[in-house]
C-alpha cells in the first residue's frame, strides 16, 4: 500500500487503478476469500480519490496571492505613471531654489534668506522622497518577477506586496501634499487633546488618542512633542498638548479638529453600548516667520491657573490667556518660565484667532462673531467602534476603515487623505 500512496496525484487516476483492481487476477484473489486485501483495496481507491481533488487551502492560497499579484501590479502602474514625471518637475524646482541661494546675498535680508533655505531643504527632501519611491517600484518588480519563477513563493509575494504599499504611502503622501493650498497648511500644529466628562474612561480614551497622533508621527519619519500632559489620578490623561515642529502638520492634521468618539459595551456585559469623548484642537504652529498680528492688551486676561501634571514645577509657571472679545482662551505649561509660557499661549491665541477669522470669512479680527463660534463639543468628527464590531466611521466625510486596532496604531493616512479631498471639493 505504501508504494502506491508515495506516486504522484497524477500519475495515475482512480479509474486506472480500479481497473487493475478488477482484472482476473485480482477477481480470483477475491474468489479465494482473502478479505483483509478487498479492505485495503478499499482504503486505497479512498486515498488515491481524495489525492486527486484539488486541495481547498491550495486554492485558496493560489486566490490569494492571485489578489497580492494584483495589488503589486497597480501599485507599480501606478507609481511608473507618475513618479518620472514629479520627480523631473521637482528636481528643476529644486535647481532653481539652488540658484537663488547661489545669487542671492544671504546677508542682506536674514529673513528671506531663511526662508529661501527653508524651501531648498523642503524640496530636497521632496526629491529624496521620490527617488526613494522609484527604488521601491523596482525593488517590488524584481521580488514579483523572482516569486513567479520561483512557482508562486508566498513569502516572496506577501514581500513584495509590503514593498508595494510603501510605494503607495509615498505617493499618497506626495500627492495630498500637492493638495495642501489653505494660508495655514505648511505650517506645524500644536494639538489639544482634552479628556470627557464622566469617570475614568474618557481619560482613558484621550490617552489613547495621544498614542494614534504620536505613532502617526513616528510613521512619517517625524516626532511628535509632548510639551504638557495633565495626568488623572486613577489612569490616562485629563489633557495632553503636543507640538508637530514640520511643515504641513497642520494641513494634515486640521480635520481631526472636534470630538472623537470611543462606542464601546458596558462594563457589567449588559447589552446597552457606552460612549466615552474626547475633543481635539489643532493651532496652526509658524514655523519660518513668527505670526505679526497685534491683539489689544486691554483686551486680553492673562492668569497664572493651578494645575497637576507630571511635573509639578512646570505646571505651576503654567499660563493661560482669555481673549474677551471672542472668550477664545488658550494655555501654555511645558515651557521653563512663566514668560516663555506667556509667548507661547499668546502665539496660540493670534493662530487661533487668525484661524477663525478665516473660517467666519471675515478680514480682520476685530469682525469674528462671538455667537457664531462653534464650540469643540458642537462638532463631531470621528467615531471608534469597539462593540458590538470594530470599525472607525469619519463623521465629517463619510469614510470608513473596518479595523479599528490598525487606525490607533496610527495608521489614520486613509482618514487624513479624505479630509484634504473634502477641502479641496468644497
Amino acid at each position: 500500500m505504501a508504494t502506491v500512496v508515495s506516486e504522484p496525484a497524477c500519475a495515475r487516476t482512480v479509474h486506472d487503478i480500479a481497473s487493475c483492481f478488477c482484472s482476473k487476477k485480482w477477481h480470483s484473489c477475491l474468489v479465494k476469500k482473502q478479505q483483509p486485501h478487498a479492505h485495503t483495496l478499499r482504503c486505497l481507491l479512498r486515498i488515491r480519490a481524495c489525492n486527486s481533488m484539488p486541495n481547498k487551502k491550495d486554492i485558496y492560497k493560489q486566490v490569494g496571492l492571485f489578489s497580492l499579484k494584483r495589488k503589486i501590479e497597480d501599485a507599480v502602474l501606478r507609481a511608473e505613471m507618475f513618479a518620472s514625471t514629479a520627480l523631473e518637475m521637482e528636481e528643476a524646482t529644486w535647481i532653481k531654489q539652488e540658484e537663488m541661494v547661489r545669487d542671492f546675498d544671504m546677508w542682506d535680508d536674514p529673513v528671506k534668506s531663511n526662508d529661501i533655505l527653508v524651501k531648498l531643504a523642503n524640496s530636497a527632501k521632496v526629491v529624496d522622497s521620490l527617488k526613494d519611491l522609484k527604488y521601491k517600484v523596482e525593488e517590488a518588480k524584481l521580488i514579483n518577477q523572482l516569486a513567479e519563477m520561483n512557482a508562486i513563493d508566498s513569502g516572496l509575494y506577501k514581500q513584495a506586496y509590503e514593498t508595494s504599499l510603501d510605494v503607495s504611502e509615498i505617493l499618497d503622501q506626495y500627492e495630498m501634499s500637492k493638495l495642501l493650498k489653505g494660508p495655514f497648511d505648511m505650517a506645524g500644529a500644536c494639538m489639544v487633546i482634552k479628556a470627557g466628562p464622566n469617570g475614568i474612561y474618557p481619560k482613558l480614551w484621550a490617552e489613547q488618542l495621544l498614542s494614534m497622533y504620536l505613532r502617526w508621527a513616528k510613521r512619517q519619519g517625524y516626532e511628535g512633542r509632548i510639551v504638557d500632559k495633565c495626568l488623572f489620578k486613577n489612569g490616562g490623561i485629563n489633557s495632553a498638548t503636543i507640538e508637530f515642529e514640520f511643515e504641513c502638520a497642520y494641513g494634515y492634521l486640521s480635520g481631526e479638529k472636534g470630538v472623537h468618539y470611543l462606542i464601546r459595551g458596558s462594563p457589567d456585559e449588559s447589552s446597552q453600548l457606552e460612549a466615552s469623548s474626547a475633543t481635539v484642537d489643532v493651532i496652526p504652529m509658524f514655523l519660518e516667520n513668527s505670526c505679526d498680528l497685534e491683539i489689544n492688551s486691554e483686551d486680553l486676561i492673562i492668569s497664572s491657573p493651578s494645575t497637576h501634571g507630571e511635573d509639578n514645577r512646570q505646571t505651576d509657571l503654567a499660563v493661560c490667556v482669555q481673549h474677551l472679545p471672542t472668550d477664545i482662551s488658550v494655555q501654555s505649561s511645558g515651557e521653563r518660565s512663566q514668560f516663555a509660557n506667556k509667548m507661547k499661549a499668546l502665539n496660540r491665541l493670534q493662530a487661533k484667532l487668525l484661524v477663525t477669522a478665516r473660517e467666519q470669512g471675515v478680514a480682520s479680527i476685530k469682525n469674528i462673531q462671538k455667537d457664531k463660534i462653534v464650540s469643540l463639543w458642537q462638532e463631531e468628527t470621528r467615531r471608534y467602534i469597539s462593540h458590538p464590531y470594530k470599525a472607525v466611521h469619519d463623521v465629517k466625510t463619510g469614510f470608513e476603515v473596518p479595523d479599528l486596532n490598525y487606525v490607533l496604531e496610527g495608521n489614520i493616512g486613509s482618514l487624513i487623505a479624505a479630509h484634504i479631498n473634502t477641502r479641496v471639493m468644497s
